[in-house]
């Protein structure tokens, strides 16, 4: 479908809505026939919503997110932010990624105020919204401590509140909690799930943890293992605010076993690929 059948067909939306549509993305490979990591994908995340995306590994949810980032071009398609279409980076878009990738010579307040300083905010307004976020992820007493002093945890939440200082319509998470021990993963997943609650901004989260996703998302997307597709989409109808301690009650774990049994298919595809590749390797 191309850009204009699409623009002809799109309803009024959202200008905080986040919306893939008909997405393709292709790798051209030398001496090998491109690989299709994305095929005709779908998804809309309304306006102030909380959306994961699930998958086996491979199955294209970072190329996905990459392109809502203006970071990845699509093959075909289009993602609209509102009724913009994403052709590049922008500020309405901030970004969190696995790695926090703190500028090690800045304070945690000058690496939270980053961004503000890129959009030329006046320093009082810079201290005042750096020293408010640095408190809302408990970090109010290292304001002036250097990204070594701190622990993994410590950094990853410096991350999200310099990628939510700017004040954005979206906010795009790729595994940003992937290389946390268990405990410090749920910890900061609750204090994201407290400031979201505060923001509602809209959120697009990449993840492979499960639990993760049902605990934070009002919808969770599952991924087909490569050319990856969307093969459900699955509402999480627990109440907000959530508890930790939901995620031990009869509900969530039905929401749990669902979304695992939908996976394990796609992930015996992906191991018996990655199986294959093993062995066509020199």
């Amino acid at each position: 479908m191309t850009s204009r059948q699409l623009a002809d067909r799109a309803p009024l939306v959202d200008t905080n809505s986040l919306s893939i549509e008909g997405a393709r993305i292709t790798f051209e490979r030398p001496k090998q026939s491109a690989l299709v990591a994305v095929d005709d994908v779908s998804v809309t995340i309304g306006a102030g919503s909380f959306a994961s995306i699930v998958g086996p590994s491979g199955c294209g949810k970072t190329s996905l997110l990459m392109a809502a980032a203006g970071l990845q071009p699509l093959t075909s398609g289009r993602v609209l932010a509102g009724a913009d279409e994403v052709t590049r980076p922008g500020l309405d878009r901030a970004v969190v990624f696995q790695s926090p990738g703190l500028l090690p010579w800045r304070t945690v307040q000058a690496n939270i105020e980053l961004g503000l300083e890129s959009l030329k905010v006046p320093k009082p307004e810079r201290r005042e919204r750096s020293a408010a976020l640095a408190a809302a992820v408990g970090l109010s007493s290292f304001l002036n401590s250097y990204p070594h002093e701190l622990s993994g945890g410590m950094r990853q939440r410096v991350g999200i509140a310099r990628a939510l200082a700017v004040r954005p319509r979206f906010l795009l998470m790729d595994e940003p909690f992937g290389a946390l021990d268990a405990q410090t993963r749920d910890r900061v997943g609750a204090e994201l799930l407290r400031l979201w609650e505060h923001t509602r901004t809209t959120v697009l989260f990449i993840t492979h943890s499960i639990d993760e996703a049902v605990y934070l998302s009002d919808e969770v997307h599952v991924m087909s293992f490569r050319p990856g597709r969307i093969i459900e989409t699955i509402p999480i109808e627990l109440d907000r605010p959530r508890p930790e301690s939901i995620r031990s009650s009869a509900e969530f774990a039905a929401y749990r076993a669902r979304i695992t049994a939908r996976l394990e298919d796609e992930v015996e595809k992906a191991e018996r690929a990655e199986g294959l590749d093993a062995v066509a390797q020199p």
